[in-house]
């Protein structure tokens, strides 16, 4: 192994062609700079300079050699630019995981201020369902993630509100209540539902449920789908009606269904559901911690 320093008392040599003078700029006594070169051609095996009472020159070796020092401290001060800016949360990779964010414009807003703040960043965004997204937070495979709820609580996972929106109801443009105000969820006792799979999000799954529940029914569940978007397609379909969270709409077909806001249910005075950010306090990463201090987007539904 050869010491930088000695890459750097080559080249100034090399480039001075001279002892003293690189002695002088180096700050060192020239019979040291003498014995620094020396040991660098014992370890090298080879030659670096040819030098006589009068001139100093390199060798075919040490020209070659002088390109390899350059090279060699210009990527040790790279790298070491790059590791200090990551180590102050500057760069470095960043994994997301997350629900469908095209209807939170203040999210996207959000990621698209912290691609331009942090331009080393590489933010890597993956889809996926909540229950998902809480094993990817557990064994690593994400940083943050952007989900419903966490199915069951994790001491190492920390979560915080991000957004808190009202869930409303979608139903087929020809259904009878499609031209009704706020809906009564009891009025809905008899009908079929569409749900999300318990699979792919429990806490979500479980609150909508118990909402019906708080409006004195179980909801009867005639079709799944994972995606809210195929949710609303079936719905418009007549295969039921859905609870949905409000910013889906923004992102529906207005043409075959309907969204209408839903009256308070019995405890619960304003039926909303909220998207967490969710991270692992085991995760050292000063990045994690600069993208969580950036993001403050708490926002509760109109009632």
């Amino acid at each position: 192994m050869i010491e930088t320093r000695l890459l750097r008392q080559f080249i100034a040599v090399a480039e001075e062609l001279h002892f003293h003078k690189a002695a002088i700029r180096l700050h060192m006594a020239q019979p040291a700079l003498s014995q620094a070169i020396n040991r660098l051609e014992d370890t090298l095996g080879f030659a670096v300079l040819v030098r006589n009472k009068r001139e100093v020159n390199l060798t075919p070796a040490g020209s070659a050699f002088l390109e390899t020092a350059y090279r060699t401290l210009q990527m040790l001060e790279a790298g070491v630019v790059d590791a200090r800016d990551i180590a102050a949360g500057m760069a470095g990779k960043l994994t997301v995981t997350t629900v469908s964010v095209a209807g939170y414009a203040s999210l996207l807003n959000s990621l698209r201020q912290f691609r331009e703040r942090f331009p080393k960043v590489q933010l890597i965004i993956k889809e996926m369902p909540s229950s998902r997204q809480a094993q990817a937070i557990l064994s690593g495979e994400a940083d943050i993630a952007f989900l419903r709820k966490l199915p069951v609580a994790e001491p190492h996972i920390h979560s915080r509100l991000l957004l808190n929106e009202a869930i409303v109801m979608v139903l087929p443009a020809h259904h009878r209540k499609a031209q009704d105000g706020p809906l009564d969820l009891r009025d809905f006792a008899a009908d079929d539902f569409v749900f999300t799979p318990q699979a792919l999000g429990r806490g979500y799954h479980r609150q909508l449920i118990e909402l019906c529940e708080a409006a004195g029914f179980y909801p009867r569940i005639n079709q799944q789908a994972a995606q809210l978007h195929t949710l609303v397609g079936l719905v418009a379909c007549g295969f039921g009606v859905a609870l949905v969270p409000e910013s889906i709409a923004d992102s529906a077909p207005r043409d075959k269904v309907v969204f209408c806001r839903i009256k308070p249910v019995g405890a619960v005075p304003n039926p909303a559901v909220g998207l967490y950010m969710s991270w692992n306090t085991h995760n050292p990463s000063s990045l994690v911690e600069q993208f969580i201090d950036g993001l403050d987007l708490v926002t509760e539904p109109q009632a």
